[in-house]
């Protein structure tokens, strides 16, 4: 019952403030980037309100000590990682720069992309992840979620069967990773904004199947799809997948490391092994 609460309440801030984001996007940039901006906070504010009320606890993983430095370190990984993969397909000549583009479509993007970092987060690591893992451990937990998050993008105009794949791997992977190494959702959320608005708000690529945007950067990709990404972007090539993975690798040892991985084991136990983790 109180997943299906907080999944509630978490999508309606999201179909919601996505859909007057969306409805702005085109005509008015600052409009995006204030609506962007108060979509995302809401939804904090109501995930941390529902959790509390459904799970009688303090909301630590959206605790307010080290959220700046969370958020912060996590964006430039994000867009680090984009960069690398962008900059990997620009070598094989597949990527080109044609000239300086749109600085107000990108502060658009600002908002357009924190909202979705920020509602998406909360849907799937910091509600169906999290509830999960409670009951089947942190590897099926992580299995379910990034493949639920995958199906999700399969919405998207331009997406398809291995760009969803891609996805749940990549960001169900990754960003799950993440949370499980710092049992706290701003990092996932800060890598999540990161990638997302290195692809559209620098690079102007296609995001997730959804189209071309127009960010800082005049941008022409060409070449085959398997390197380049396609229709999909660059999230559907197999430079994403490498560094993704990479990444996530990083983040699972960090958490081995902490002790926080939840194994899959009986009711007790796993009670217990959830009992020891921060909070």
């Amino acid at each position: 019952m109180r997943l299906m609460w907080q999944l509630v309440a978490v999508a309606v801030i999201a179909m919601a403030g996505g859909g007057a984001v969306a409805a702005v996007q085109e005509d008015s940039p600052w409009l995006t980037l204030v609506l962007g901006v108060a979509t995302s906070v809401l939804a904090v504010l109501v995930y941390r309100w529902v959790v509390a009320r459904t799970e009688h606890r303090a909301v630590t993983e959206l605790g307010r000590k080290g959220a700046a430095a969370g958020l912060g370190l996590g964006t430039l990984l994000g867009l680090a990682l984009f960069g690398v993969v962008v900059a990997n397909i620009a070598f094989l000549g597949h990527y080109e720069v044609t000239g300086l583009g749109s600085v107000t479509g990108a502060v658009g993007l600002v908002g357009f992309m924190a909202a979705a970092a920020v509602t998406e987060e909360l849907l799937f690591r910091g509600v169906l992840f999290r509830v999960t893992e409670e009951r089947w451990g942190t590897w099926w937990a992580m299995a379910l979620s990034g493949l639920l998050f995958g199906a999700f993008h399969l919405a998207n105009p331009d997406a398809d069967l291995y760009g969803a794949f891609a996805v749940a791997v990549e960001a169900g992977g990754m960003l799950t990773a993440a949370y499980v190494a710092t049992r706290r959702l701003w990092v996932p959320i800060g890598v999540h904004f990161g990638w997302n608005f290195a692809a559209g708000g620098v690079f102007s690529a296609e995001v997730s199947g959804n189209g071309a945007s127009h960010g800082l950067l005049d941008s022409v990709t060409t070449g085959p799809a398997w390197v380049t990404g396609g229709a999909f972007g660059p999230e559907g090539s197999p430079y994403a997948l490498v560094f993704c993975v990479l990444a996530a690798t990083v983040f699972l040892l960090v958490a081995r490391r902490r002790g926080r991985l939840v194994p899959r084991r009986g009711r007790g136990e796993r009670s217990a092994a959830l009992a020891t983790l921060p909070r």
